[in-house]
């Protein structure tokens, strides 16, 4: 096999592969070892405004936004999410469109702590 069919297949395995990695994720990047909650997040997505990194092509707006929904219920900083811009890209070379939302609506109450005493077991 010639190395210019052997690039191509290695080329075709490659873009075959990589087809099957197109699915959305948040995009929420943090630094390492940071000290305050302020400085633990780099870039545009934070708890309470997610961004999504998606494929316009391979994935519909609703997947989208209730990838958003769950973030923000995960994170407890609001019931949905609201879209609020979106850009081409910017993101992977498969995945490369991001869109940002804002968490809004009421969020889901914490569940209460309730302190109850122990007794020490020597006495």
């Amino acid at each position: 096999m010639s190395s210019r069919n052997l690039f191509f297949l290695v080329l075709l395995s490659l873009f075959i592969n990589a087809c099957s990695i197109t699915a959305p994720f948040v995009d929420r990047r943090r630094e390492a070892g940071a000290q305050t909650q302020a400085s633990l997040y780099v870039g545009a997505s934070t708890p309470e405004r997610p961004a999504i990194c998606y494929n316009a092509l391979t994935t519909p707006y609703k997947d989208v936004l209730a990838l958003a929904t769950q973030e923000c219920i995960k994170q407890k900083t609001g019931s949905y999410a609201v879209p609020e811009k979106q850009t081409s890209f910017t993101c992977r070379l498969l995945i490369p469109n991001h869109f940002y939302f804002r968490c809004a609506g009421a969020a889901p109450q914490k569940e209460k702590n309730v302190d109850i005493p122990l007794m020490d077991e020597n006495k």
